[in-house]
């Protein structure tokens, strides 16, 4: 049943009979943001979606009874290179016209999604994973990144991001991040307050009984990108005996593949229950990255299993770490991002590694399950309705 003309629906039951359009930047791979439009779509589960770039067969599944609409640079060449594409994002979020009067849009941000265009004034909520990095704050080590001959031009293009990106702020009606770390880049760089909701670790990741691990082998899950640093556990253990296996894929992969030493497998891409029986055996989660959240130490730890995480960003808000008391962590940081800050964390843990209890690491991962998330999300949403009425 449709609202009416001037009322908006804005109690918890009604939720699902709003129409609601969300705007996710791309959904050409299903990780962690593609995670957060799943728990949402229980929410609202007649929400159209529209992307700049849309990929059936990796998310069709996912989406299958909603609408996806994606943008004029949705075609396969384009599509292959996404993520070089950012100086055209302002026109593909341009050409996402709505295709009809919505009760609520809600902008799933990293990139240029919060910028659709919003004609009939709807109430919009971002949800915010970050500020695009490679504008704010991560400008340098982006460009550092990419070869010398290209890195005029790109500097060029992505201060035309950034100021079209600040052009599009005020299009937002409530921001809510995904970490006081992401709120914080929020008011830093938009000059605006962020409510926090942390986002959905899903069921399944709580499902197995949890049973001591047996410990055979630290472990490296997620995208394999540059900014996951995944290159400094490959030096690392390049001055050790302890095992490592690698699950995932990315741009990355091949480069520190074939630089690795024996010790170290990469595995690519795993199904599910595979992933987890690697989990379940691991001492522990290896996250040398500093992420704007970082599910994955939250999946690990639901299994039970420790995480020895890089003191900086969103871990700083996921992994507890008790010196005094190490029955109560869910694992321990490194300070510095290099291999004698890291060789020495992993020293330390094999110390204290029969003293982390698997179940209050479960205990403190379920602080962050859906459930949690829904009704945060819920209560902020109707919050947002009813001040539009």
């Amino acid at each position: 049943m449709e609202a009416p003309e001037n009322k908006i629906l804005v109690e918890t039951e009604d939720l699902g009979d709003l129409k609601v359009a969300i705007i996710h930047y791309w959904m050409v791979t299903w990780r962690g943001g593609e995670k957060v439009i799943a728990s949402l779509l229980k929410l609202f589960p007649k929400a159209d979606i529209y992307t700049l770039f849309y990929d059936e067969r990796v998310c069709g599944s996912h989406l299958e009874g909603h609408r996806v609409f994606a943008s004029t640079l949705n075609k396969p060449v384009l599509k292959k290179h996404y993520q070089k594409l950012f100086p055209l994002f302002p026109f593909g979020i341009k050409s996402l016209k709505l295709r009809e009067k919505y009760d609520l849009i809600i902008s799933s941000e990293s990139g240029p999604a919060k910028g659709i265009e919003n004609s009939y004034h709807s109430p919009h909520l971002c949800y915010i994973h970050t500020p695009m990095r490679y504008c704010w704050g991560y400008t340098e080590p982006y460009l550092l990144s990419l070869p010398g001959w290209s890195r005029g031009l790109t500097r060029y293009w992505l201060k035309r991001l950034k100021e079209w990106d600040r052009s599009t702020i005020d299009r937002v009606d409530a921001y809510v991040a995904n970490s006081k770390n992401v709120a914080e880049r929020v008011k830093k760089y938009y000059g605006k307050e962020a409510g926090v909701c942390y986002p959905p670790i899903e069921a399944d990741w709580f499902e197995d009984e949890l049973v001591k691990s047996k410990g055979t082998h630290y472990l490296s899950f997620g995208a394999i990108t540059p900014y996951k640093n995944i290159g400094l556990l490959v030096e690392a253990f390049k001055k050790t005996n302890s095992q490592l296996i690698v699950i995932g894929e990315g741009s990355e992969k091949n480069k520190l593949k074939a630089l690795a030493p024996p010790n170290v497998r990469f595995l690519g891409k795993l199904p599910f229950e595979e992933i987890k029986s690697f989990i379940r055996d691991s001492k522990a989660l290896l996250f040398p990255g500093e992420e704007d959240f970082g599910m994955v130490p939250l999946e690990v730890m639901a299994m039970g299993i420790p995480v020895i995480a890089l003191k900086k960003g969103g871990a700083l808000e996921t992994v507890v770490e008790n010196d005094n008391n190490p029955e109560r962590s869910s694992g321990i940081f490194f300070d510095e991002p290099n291999c004698e800050s890291l060789l020495k964390a992993l020293t330390r843990f094999e110390t204290l590694e029969h003293h982390f209890d698997p179940q209050w690491i479960r205990s403190h991962a379920k602080k962050f399950s859906e459930d949690v998330f829904l009704k945060n999300m819920s209560e902020r949403i109707i919050k947002l309705l009813r001040s539009k009425r």
